[in-house]
């Protein structure tokens, strides 16, 4: 028996990428790595993420039946941005249509792989698919918003004992015009999928983003982060957090420090220890005043999660070269952010649809 989807399918009009590469050197996609795209929470989040910055604005809405889309669901973003790219490399041809196996995805994040993580994994791709997103983000210098959802469409082959034999996934035209281009792209540490806080995971990438490699490190005003970080805590919890992350270090590849500069409370992030070798070059900024701060599965701190992450150590993922340089301006992160994460719960969209739009 095989799940239909109502919809007519894009799939008719792009040829699929089988991913039969295996091991691919896990990549994030810069424009995700700092900006509140994902709940940060293992509670269901339904309020909104509503954000703008430096001529950047992002909206976020979630559907009721599923919640929003979080840091743990992103794992399925950063594995398919992996396997695109890697493919690349390789001169195969890729597409926004991908054909897998659960089984591949799931041990290639660092998941167990029982019936409960088929479950979890339906469950992920069903929150990917409803969330919607509006963002300007690569629009040009024209104010222009684009929507879509994390996955437009998504299909399981299952046997007739319900045994699932296959997956079909299709990626928004954004999303995976963003990995193609590889100066967007970012190799990280593979140990990422082992951390289990949504904090924890928007840190490290933040990290990954802004400090790179490069030996000052980068420095944020947590006022700053607070703000970009579309977390529901309060500005006070989210700060003893941030203490507490510093007292535990738990990024891979990173030292935590906290900093005073006047009644400011800034944290530094200096580069350390890796598990893997560094495949970028380093970024070409110094120091300088940012902020992102948490957004997971639902909210900031809570629960379980609809796709948790397990101790398992990777194994399909050793580190490999990058060939996309590290070079960002990080524009935004330089200025004092106008930043506004509003709360409030709008009407939520029809199933299936897009948000009505917004001034």
């Amino acid at each position: 028996m095989t799940r239909r989807l109502s919809a007519p399918s894009e799939r008719s009009r792009l040829d699929p990428f089988v991913v039969a590469v295996g091991e691919a050197t896990p990549r994030d996609q810069r424009d995700l790595m700092e900006r509140p795209f994902f709940s940060l929470a293992k509670t269901k989040r339904l309020a909104p993420i509503l954000y703008e910055s430096g001529g950047v604005r992002i909206e976020v809405f979630a559907m009721p039946e599923h919640g929003m889309a979080t840091i743990w669901d992103a794992d399925l973003l950063i594995w398919a941005a992996s396997q695109i790219v890697e493919a690349e490399t390789l001169g195969l041809k890729t597409s926004r249509f991908l054909r897998f196996t659960p089984y591949q995805l799931l041990t290639a994040i660092g998941r167990q792989t029982g019936a409960r993580d088929y479950k979890l994994l339906k469950g992920a791709l069903a929150r990917l698919q409803s969330t919607a997103i509006r963002t300007t983000i690569r629009q040009g210098e024209h104010w222009r918003r684009h929507q879509f959802s994390w996955i437009n469409e998504w299909e399981e082959m299952t046997r007739h004992d319900g045994r699932v034999e296959g997956m079909e996934i299709v990626l928004p035209d954004w999303f995976y015009r963003g990995v193609v281009d590889r100066s967007l792209v970012l190799a990280i540490d593979p140990a990422y999928f082992r951390l289990t806080g949504g904090l924890e995971r928007w840190l490290y990438r933040v990290a990954r983003k802004h400090a790179g490699h490069q030996a000052q490190g980068w420095r944020f005003d947590l006022v700053h982060l607070h703000e970009k970080s579309g977390s529901l805590v309060r500005p006070s919890d989210f700060a003893l957090h941030m203490r507490r992350l510093v007292a535990r270090q738990p990024i891979p590849g990173y030292r935590l420090s906290l900093e005073r500069d006047g009644r400011r409370e800034m944290m530094r992030i200096l580069p350390g220890p890796s598990s893997i070798a560094p495949v970028d070059k380093s970024a070409d900024n110094p120091v300088g005043n940012s902020g992102v701060a948490v957004n997971g599965i639902g909210t900031s701190h809570a629960g379980l999660s609809g796709l948790h992450t397990h101790e398992g150590q990777l194994t399909l993922w050793p580190g490999k070269a990058n060939r996309a340089p590290n070079k960002d301006s990080n524009t935004e992160s330089n200025k004092n952010p106008c930043c506004c994460t509003r709360h409030g719960s709008p009407p939520a969209p029809r199933s299936g649809a897009m948000p009505g739009g917004r001034p």
